[in-house]
Parts: C-alpha cells; structure tokens; sequence
C-alpha cells in the first residue's frame, strides 16, 4: 500500500521510518566503537574474547536444541553469525551452513507444493 502525496502518513509508516533511522544511527554507532576499541590493544583481546564466549555459547546452546522441538538450528547459525563477526573461520563456516540450510529449506518447499499437488515424492 503506497501513500499518496496528499494523504497524511499512518502511524506504521510514521513508525517505520522512525525505527528504521534508529537502526541507521546504531549501525554507525557500533562501527565507531568497534574501531575505538580496536586501537586499543587489550579492550581488542578483551572483546574478541567475550564474543568468541557469547558465540560459542550460543552455538553450544543451539546444537543441544537441534534434537528437540523448536529452532535449535537457527540458534546454531545465530551463534556461528556472532563468531564470524570477529573471526574469518567461523565466517567461512557460517556462509557454508547458511547455503546448506537454504537449500534444505528449498527442497522441504518443493516436497510441500508436490505434497498438495498430489504428486508422488522419493
């Protein structure tokens, strides 16, 4: 639905933009103090530590949660995300399990539409 230049804008499109410039000054902000911190030697260390922790945790964590109910695996993913921030490993590894659950995700779909379209899958 597009607003036209007369009507007045609704309280979503108000609200889209307001958290979309929100989002813009974090990012800009958060790349500032990475490269602070990224002068100094130690706070360095200090933060690639404590995400190398919070990612591994949260891989850790999303690999207990594959076997059960719920997104275990994107848990997993998010946590490989994290890492790949600061390491080029993981961020290697990341691209490769994102491709492999995308094409997963493809073929479960193709499956669903041959599922309601009556056709035989194997």
């Amino acid at each position: 639905m597009s607003e036209s230049p007369s009507a007045s804008p609704t309280a979503a499109s108000v609200a889209g933009r307001v958290v979309g410039s929100a989002l813009g000054t974090a990012r800009a902000g958060a790349g500032a103090a990475r490269r602070a911190i990224k002068r100094n030697p130690t706070a360095d260390k200090a933060y690639r530590a404590a995400v190398g922790v919070t990612g591994g945790a949260t891989v850790a964590l999303g690999v207990a949660l594959i076997p059960l109910p719920g997104p275990g695996s994107l848990v997993a993913l998010g946590g490989l995300a994290m890492l790949g921030t600061e390491f080029e490993g993981a961020r290697k590894v990341n691209k490769k399990a994102t491709a492999v659950a995308k094409k997963a995700v493809g073929k479960m779909a193709e499956r669903r539409a041959a599922r309601t379209r009556g056709e035989q899958t194997g």
